[in-house]
């Protein structure tokens, strides 16, 4: 299968389609993260389904001093890491094709739970990313729409707005993926440099620390899927260990936030809290912004 690149909406309208479209949502830089978004849509709609990745480094989203015009462009890669994890074709457009005319006046709003961690961190960034996203699925017009659980917030906001707004799509979380080291995959990973990238670890160290203290509580085994966890405090201290740790290292690490939250709207656990939950991160290592999460199960599921 050749995957075909798609620059405009109407070639996209112009796309045979039979069975379930699925679309991928990127930036570009793929990745095997990507990759492993792209394989998940691939087995949901099957051999008759359609694969669609959208490439396009949307500037809404990039605030002011962040890495809108570095952030690296690899079309040619990219089509090959599509094709190979089985997409159909890639819709890359302008930024005329996908804001003609300029920036849009009318955009979504994230409300209260995009003012939250990332939020307060990127002010709007994701009014921004919402507003491309409700933008591409009216373009692509999936069935079904798969995003990176790493990206947590982003997720939730997103399929939020699938809800409150009735988009007539499927919205899939697919779980991260990690380098041999633990290291999220991220297209932003090739920003750090060799001495850097022992400090930018102890984001996903900060994580396990905190999940293992939590399965340590609750007197559970310590497992790479979300089990059984007890008391907030112990996985907000134990992760908080290891981030001060960090910020002794050399280059230190600087800390935006480590937060335990609730994903259905990002506010902070108590501690009775019981059901899923977040535990989120963010840093900076040199120049390069890291996010990072881990899901924990308090008591039984909600």
């Amino acid at each position: 299968m050749t995957v075909q690149l798609v620059p405009t909406a109407g070639g996209l309208g112009a796309l045979t389609r039979t069975g379930e479209r699925a679309v991928v949502m990127t930036m570009g830089a793929l990745h095997e993260g990507h990759a492993a978004l792209i394989r998940a849509a691939r087995d949901r709609v099957g051999a008759d389904g359609q694969v669609v990745v959208t490439v396009f480094v949307n500037p809404l989203q990039f605030g002011a001093g962040e890495d809108l015009d570095r952030y690296p462009r690899t079309l040619d890669a990219d089509l090959v890491v599509a094709e190979k994890a089985g997409a159909d074709a890639v819709f890359a457009p302008s930024g005329e094709e996908v804001y003609p005319g300029g920036e849009p006046e009318v955009r979504i709003s994230a409300g209260a739970m995009g003012d939250r961690l990332e939020g307060a961190y990127r002010p709007g960034h994701f009014g921004g990313m919402l507003t491309v996203v409700a933008k591409l699925l009216h373009l692509t017009a999936p069935d079904v729409a798969f995003y990176g659980q790493k990206d947590a917030q982003q997720l939730a906001l997103i399929t939020r707005m699938a809800r409150d707004l009735n988009f007539p799509v499927e919205i899939m979380g697919v779980p991260t993926v990690r380098e041999d080291d633990g290291l999220a995959l991220s297209s932003r990973n090739r920003y750090l440099t060799a001495e850097e990238r022992p400090t930018a670890l102890a984001l996903s160290r900060a994580l396990f620390a905190g999940r293992r203290a939590g399965l340590a509580a609750a007197g559970a085994q310590d497992r790479e899927a979300p089990g059984p966890v007890a008391d907030p405090d112990a996985v907000r201290a134990a992760a908080q260990q290891v981030l001060d740790e960090a910020a002794g290292l050399r280059p230190p690490l600087a800390l935006d936030y480590l937060g335990l939250v609730d994903p259905a709207d990002f506010t902070d656990v108590a501690r009775d809290f019981t059901g899923e939950a977040v535990l989120a991160v963010a840093a900076k290592v040199g120049t390069t912004r890291l996010i990072d999460n881990v899901r924990l199960q308090f008591g039984a599921a909600r």
